[in-house]
């Protein structure tokens, strides 16, 4: 029983070095899937180098996470959105390129991709993340925990999707993390197969089955 921990949309100023302080404390390794916008400010482009110094992954969740990429016009769009942000991290990257794609609240559905990402996805090797919990802890900072223990509790290998954002939420990532050593769950960075849409710019049997079920999106 796994589960492995994801941040989206950061970093931020104060948040996230809270969550990297609760993470070290427990030893715990991470990926923070980061905003290109984001990282053109020198304080927080920082606190993402002090993540991946100390053993976190990053990935790109777009530019500036403002629509869908099936839902993008033109199209090509969503190759500006992926290009910028991976300029900005930059080395930061390491030596596997992560990518998530805005999920709308958490959907998976044809609106992740359209053909341009995922043309330009596959030709440059990234491996496309995508999740199997997401508790909504912006919407719901004070109630996430119960959430996500319920939708942990009926999987065996759990990818969370939580966010490192001024919700007053990652105050409970600590007792959350205790939850989940009680439940014998085993955190680990690394993701299943499940969530995994592309690797190395191979498409996935995951992603496969959405392209099936998309018309608007070729293979």
């Amino acid at each position: 029983m796994t589960v492995t921990l994801t941040f989206d949309n950061g970093p931020d100023p104060k948040v996230t070095p809270y969550v990297l302080d609760v993470l070290r404390e427990r030893n715990i390794r991470a990926t923070f899937f980061v905003l290109g916008a984001k990282m053109r400010e020198r304080r927080l482009r920082l606190i993402a180098e002090r993540a991946v110094a100390e053993g976190h992954r990053l990935g790109n969740h777009t530019f500036s996470h403002h629509v869908q990429f099936g839902l993008v016009d033109p199209p090509q769009q969503a190759v500006l959105e992926i290009q910028k942000a991976q300029s900005l991290i930059g080395s930061l990257a390491g030596e596997e390129k992560l990518f998530r794609p805005f999920g709308g609240g958490g959907s998976i559905d044809r609106n992740l991709l359209n053909d341009a990402a995922l043309a330009y996805l596959r030709d440059h090797q990234f491996t496309v993340v995508l999740w199997t919990c997401v508790p909504r802890d912006w919407a719901e900072p004070n109630r996430w925990v119960d959430r996500a223990m319920a939708c942990i509790r009926a999987e065996s290998e759990s990818v969370v999707v939580l966010h490192d954002l001024p919700t007053g939420a990652m105050r409970e990532l600590g007792s959350f993390i205790d939850r989940l050593e009680r439940a014998d769950r085993q955190l680990v960075q690394t993701f299943p197969d499940t969530v995994i849409a592309v690797r190395g710019g191979v498409v996935s049997d995951r992603l496969e089955a959405l392209l099936e079920s998309a018309p608007g999106i070729a293979h």
